[in-house]
């Protein structure tokens, strides 16, 4: 089960305000503009700015 939709609507960038979105593997949430990947553990995504990853382009 991935995150509903709602819970997608009302999340944003932690580091930016901006919008995210799923990636391709629903594993992680994206951050086009800071370049971050937000990564979904257990359902649960972790949205710290420590913790995200560098966008792989």
């Amino acid at each position: 089960m991935s995150l509903s939709k709602e819970l997608l609507d009302i999340l944003a960038c932690p580091k930016c305000k901006g919008d995210i979105h799923l990636n391709e593997t629903e594993d992680g949430l994206v951050c086009e503009s800071c370049m971050l990947v937000y990564e979904i553990r257990d359902e649960i995504p972790i949205m710290l700015i420590e913790e995200a990853k560098p966008l792989k382009k």
